[in-house]
Parts: C-alpha cells; structure tokens; sequence
C-alpha cells in the first residue's frame, strides 16, 4: 500500500466548495440540472482541474467525459472512477459530485507525488444519472451499458421540450467517443450514503456489496361508491377494507425479509376523494425492494397473493400494474474484498453494506468488475439542499479509493 500519501483533505473540500457555487442556492444547496449551462458551467470546470493534473479528455456521443491519465503499459485495460455532476434541482453539495472531486483527487495526488500506475486510469462524469430534468435517470451510463440505445437517448424531452440530442449539442458536450464500453480492470463509485446507517453507528466507511434491486407497482382497488352516514358498514363495498391490511401485510412482509427488505407505499389516491363518501376506488403506489433476486422475487409473489386473498375477503375487486423495475446488481467481490482491506489497512471503522439507492454503478456493473465505497451523510439527508458531510469522511473515502485504485492499477 502507497501509504506514504493521502489526498489533500484541504483541497478536495475547497474544490467541493467551488463547484457547490455552481448553481448554488438560497439554502446552500445546488441546483445543477442536467445539459443545462449551468451543468455545461460544472463540466467546464472539471475539465480544466483534470486537465491541469495531467489528463487527456474525451467526450462520447452521450457527453460521458473521461479524464485518463497514462499508465507504463498504455494499452492495459484502465481503472476506472467516476459519478456525475448534474444534481437535482434542490439537491446537495455532495450527492455524485464528490465521487468525481474524489477522482479528481486521486489524479492530482498522484501527479504531486510522481506516481505512474501500472494501468492507466480514468474518471468519468456520467450524464443526466439524477433524471430530474430527463427521464430516465443513469442515462448516460445507461447508454455505455446497452440499456438504452443513443437515439431513444437523444430523444429524452424536458419540460419545455427540448431534447438530450439537441441539449448535448448546445452545451458543446456531444462528443465523438462512441457510448460504448471499453474494457476495463474495474469501476469504482465514491458516494455519500443517502441514508442514515453509518450516521448513526459512527463507522466511517460502507464497503458496498452490491446495489438492491427494486419492483414498484400501482395497486387499484375497486368497489362501491357510498353516502358515508346512511349506508350500514356491513353493506359496503369499501377498498379501505382490502387496502389497509395490504398495506399492513407489505411492511410486514418487508420487516420479515430483513435487515435489507423494503416496502414503501409511497402515493395514494381516492376516489371521488370527498369526505362524506366511501370511495369507489383507491390506487396506491407500492415499492418493494431487496438485493438478491430470489428473496425479491419471492416478496413480489407474496405481494400478489396478499392483494388477491385481502380483496377477495372484502369482496372487492383488484388489479396490481407493474410500474417499474430495477434488477438487484452484486459488486465484484474482489473488488469488494479490496476496499475492505484498504479500509482496514487505514484503520477506518468500516461495515459491509448494500445501497438503497440507484447509481451509475448499476450500469457499470454490466461491463466492468464494479465497487462502490460510502461516507456518513448527516442525518442520512441528500437530495436535499440540508445534504452535509464533513471534511475528514469526505477525505476518508478519497484515501479509500486512492489506495484501491492504486492497488488494482498495480496488479499485474
């Protein structure tokens, strides 16, 4: 291990800072939409900080950038490090920015230091991952995958109707590199949790085994419309009777499939929606979710068999339309192994963990072996312009992925 250097904490917080003024906002968050000149603001900068380490740019047809730095066998198969920069429009200082400015602290360590790796390595800035501005979200990793083709891409509409072709274009970031996957050693996310666990155990590194898969549903339940005073309880047909222990049994369902089953009812709808009448259909959203795809698959199933058997019980009808659906995406576990030696090494408090939440590293785990490393988010708050980090977590994570790129850069 190359532990006679680390990051410069100092520096990759000021830098955090500077492009948090980017599209800075009242309540100290950013707003740094997609393809928007603001974004085009963020990308610019970032191309000059990489550019003053020492690093070649390229842009691809979906404007993922890459900043490579050469390794002393130029053709090897690169590391990769990489987020985004684009944020939600209330969003935080440090959601997908910080595991770019973590990259680009690697590659100015390594340049103040003299150090030539073995592979070269890379640092990406994907495009529109947040999806607040274009739907769907990751969609520029997404592209790189084969998950999405670049002309469905460029035919993304926002609000006003402009599109991801022609936005890409305006900006200056519709690149010549073709959104296709160049083999890799491996990919490596930095990344603020999103969530509360290691907050609120006090460990200051989550070495991630892999990204939960997800399923979400529209349940529509259907029965009789009803004056609330004059019609007796027994002679209804409410969607209240079926629905509230489908609620009940979902959280249920996912406490049973713990620590990482989820299930969250999310939206709900009545209708008519007066207060005086007993509705005559209800739709709410349900998302369930676990990391490994058989238990998922099994807590669907349930799903279904409980909607059935509670409707059927109340005499009401109901249908369940799939909505959306991500499968569960394991890390490579050398990798995986290798962060946590790292963390080890460097005497961070450390826990394995699995992220709710997508990233870019859903994608990339689809062509190159794939990890990701975590840092405490106060309060487990992000997208949201309260997101905080402090200082020494965000170094922390920085000097985890510093090492691991260096190590896996390394190994012959």
């Amino acid at each position: 291990m190359s532990s006679h250097f680390q990051i410069d904490q100092d520096r990759l917080w000021a830098s955090l800072m500077e492009m948090a003024q980017i599209g800075a906002t009242d309540r100290g968050g950013s707003n740094r939409q997609a393809l928007t000149d603001l974004d085009k603001q963020g990308r610019d900068l970032f191309v000059r900080w990489v550019e003053a380490a020492g690093c070649t740019v390229e842009v691809d047809e979906i404007g993922n950038i890459f900043a490579r730095r050469p390794g002393s066998v130029p053709d090897a198969p690169a590391v990769l490090a990489g987020s985004h920069l684009d944020t939600q429009a209330t969003g935080g200082k440090f959601d997908g920015v910080y595991g770019v400015l973590a990259g680009v602290e690697v590659l100015r360590t390594l340049a103040d230091n003299g150090v030539v790796t073995r592979r070269p390595l890379e640092v990406a800035v994907w495009t529109n991952e947040e999806g607040c501005r274009f739907a769907p979200a990751m969609l520029g990793s997404g592209v790189v995958a084969g998950t999405y083709d670049l002309e469905f891409a460029y035919s993304r509409v926002d609000k006003e109707g402009r599109t991801v072709g022609e936005e890409l274009a305006r900006i200056g970031y519709k690149g010549a590199r073709p959104a296709k996957p160049k083999p890799y050693a491996a990919m490596l996310e930095a990344h603020i949790e999103q969530g509360p666990i290691l907050d609120s155990v006090g460990d200051t590194i989550g070495v991630v085994t892999g990204i939960q898969g997800a399923e979400q549903f529209d349940v529509i339940l259907s029965g009789a419309s009803a004056h609330a005073g004059p019609t007796p309880m027994e002679m209804r047909r409410d969607p209240w009777r079926a629905a509230a222990p489908i609620i009940e049994g979902a959280l249920a369902l996912a406490e049973r499939n713990g620590p990482w089953g989820r299930a969250t009812i999310g939206d709900i709808k009545a209708s008519p929606g007066a207060r005086n009448t007993v509705p005559e259909q209800l739709v709410f959203s349900v998302d369930l979710r676990h990391p490994e795809r058989a238990v998922l698959d099994r807590m669907v199933a349930e799903f279904r068999e409980l909607v059935a058997a509670k409707a059927g019980a109340s005499n009401i009808e109901a249908q369940i339309e799939g909505v959306w659906k991500m499968a569960p995406s394991p890390f490579e576990p050398s990798l995986v192994d290798q962060i946590e030696r790292v963390a080890r090494e460097l005497g961070y408090p450390h826990r394995r963990m699995v992220s709710g939440a997508g990233h870019d590293s859903l994608h990339t785990a689809a062509f190159a072996p794939t990890a990701m490393i975590f840092v405490p988010c106060e309060g487990g708050v992000s997208h949201n312009e309260a997101e905080a980090a402090t200082p020494a977590d965000l170094a922390a994570g920085a000097n985890v992925l510093l090492q691991t790129m260096v190590a896996v850069a390394n190994k012959v």
